[in-house]
């Protein structure tokens, strides 16, 4: 094979990805080809050094690993490409949500594939991602180990079941969404409080100085919450307001919706 990683679909994802595996010196740039409709996505990865084309084909036909990095929706358009990969030597990895890799082996026809599914999440775009691994029936464990290493150069990477890759996704692939959502709500009461010149530095470093004492200290965050929460303070009248609004629940229970959809677009 001419390249050693392919990509379907050119989005931010997959330019995280190669920007890493090549920072990291995992393959060179030349090693790498990218297919994507649109001129401009395929200008950024070109701007990378690496080959850039229109046609889906060149991919399948010339790469080792190929990643499905398109939506879930167009696995029944791509597919019967996919027929033409040599099923014994060459290795899928996707990242499409929901779409098991026995679907996908249905969608090129029912052919056994060596399939590796991953669901990454978003802050593999700054280096500290978090990435579930998963090796289809005819997977080997060599082609596990190429993801860990190409995902864990841009964050934490663990090989699980496929059967708990719907659970990843619910906890960790969509898992920033729900920070963000509370960063949004933070801000709103900062500037409600009158403090709208500072709303969003006051969200953000918090959010961040938070994230960073839970994942060095040696305390489990429950632990952190209570030392926070001075017995008749300020902080145990918010965290007091948030059981009694029962918020805890709410974000299991949005995980769990999260699951939910997850097996919904698999099915």
């Amino acid at each position: 094979m001419k390249y050693k990683l392919g990509i379907l679909g050119a989005g931010n994802m997959a330019e995280a990805i190669v920007r890493s595996a090549l920072t990291h010196g995992l393959m060179m740039a030349d090693q790498v080809v990218a297919a994507d409709p649109s001129p401009q996505r395929r200008e950024i990865f070109a701007s990378l050094g690496v080959a850039v084309t229109d046609s889906n084909e060149e991919v399948i036909t010339g790469a080792k690993q190929i990643m499905l990095a398109v939506k879930p929706q167009m696995i029944s358009e791509i597919g019967p490409q996919l027929e033409a990969l040599q099923a014994d030597k060459q290795i899928i990895l996707s990242i499409m949500a929901g779409i098991t890799s026995t679907k996908i082996e249905e969608a090129v026809g029912g052919t056994p594939l060596r399939i590796v599914r991953i669901m990454p999440n978003t802050p593999l775009m700054v280096g500290t991602g978090m990435t579930g691994i998963a090796l289809g029936e005819h997977a080997r464990q060599t082609d596990g180990d190429f993801s860990l290493r190409l995902f864990g150069a841009a964050g934490e990477a663990i090989m699980v079941a496929e059967s708990d890759i719907d659970a990843i996704t619910a906890v960790s692939g969509s898992g920033p969404a729900y920070l963000f959502y509370l960063a949004e709500a933070m801000e709103q009461a900062a500037e409600n409080l009158g403090l709208t010149q500072h709303a969003q530095l006051l969200a953000r470093q918090t959010l961040l100085g938070a994230a960073k004492l839970l994942c060095e200290s040696e305390d489990s965050a429950a632990q952190l919450r209570r030392k926070v929460s001075s017995p008749g303070g300020t902080t145990e009248a918010a965290i007091n307001h948030m059981e009694e609004q029962s918020v805890r629940s709410s974000i299991v229970d949005a995980m769990a919706a999260a699951h939910a959809r997850s097996l919904e677009l698999g099915s």
